[in-house]
């Protein structure tokens, strides 16, 4: 089985930066994407940021709200994924989730989720 950790929320000001991490643990076969999603009270859940690996290249996509100013970035030697969050503002204030796209060594290919961290924008 696998598990996703995340670390690196919190509370920053406005126009602040945060790093988000994600570790997948576990016995894995083969990790094909991961990513973050958020969520914001009375929100639906949405994506943030998602990368996916083709051989030795990265490929990235982000919600149309981040572009310019989030990052994402993978670690395949680590199963780990960041989210580089530069010039916050108050609406990126959410449960942020990691997720996983993955297949362990025993089992069927699935996503994987995180159990969440909060970041908070707020002066």
């Amino acid at each position: 089985q696998a598990q996703l950790v995340e670390s690196g929320g919190g509370l920053v000001q406005p126009g602040g930066s945060l790093r988000l991490s994600c570790a997948a643990s576990g016995s894995i076969f083969s990790i094909y994407a991961m990513g973050w999603y958020r969520q914001a009270p009375g929100k639906q859940r949405e994506l943030v940021a998602a990368i996916t690996s083709g051989g030795s290249t990265n490929y990235a996509n982000y919600a149309n709200s981040v572009k310019g100013r989030f990052t994402i970035s993978r670690d395949n030697t680590k199963n780990t994924t960041y989210l580089q969050m530069n010039s916050l503002k108050p609406e990126d204030t959410a449960v942020y989730y990691c997720n996983a796209d993955l297949r362990p060594n025993l089992g069927y290919r699935s996503q994987y989720w995180g159990q969440g961290t909060q970041v908070t924008v707020s002066s």
